[in-house]
């Protein structure tokens, strides 16, 4: 006779949410009285849920400094205050960039 697992959603949202890693969920489903093949299954979906989570901050991230790009960019081209010509072509795009670069961080990691 086999044990069936069901994996509890709402509990490994709240761990994702509380930030914990890997070594306090496994305790923590000890703590639960789990043993074997139920604590991998949920290691797993843990493990999925905190990526997807990555992911997720990542694209935003990218998405946002592509944007700053953008509005830059355009700001450069039109030159509407000739005095603040520099800071946006210089100043604006290097914020933009920098924040591409931690979205992807947060997806290529």
């Amino acid at each position: 006779m086999e044990l069936t697992t069901t994996i509890h959603p709402s509990i490994i949202q709240q761990w994702v949410i509380n930030n914990f890693d890997a070594e306090k969920v496994h305790h923590e489903l000890r703590a639960l009285g789990l043993e074997g093949e139920a604590i991998d299954l949920h290691l797993g979906e843990f493990k999925k849920q905190v990526h997807a989570r990555r992911l997720n901050t990542g694209f935003m991230l990218s998405g946002l400094g592509a944007f700053i790009g953008f509005i830059s960019c355009v700001l450069t081209i039109t030159n509407p205050a000739p005095e603040l010509y520099y800071w946006i072509l210089y100043g604006l795009t290097s914020i933009a960039v920098c924040i591409i670069c931690w979205g992807l961080y947060y997806i290529l990691e």
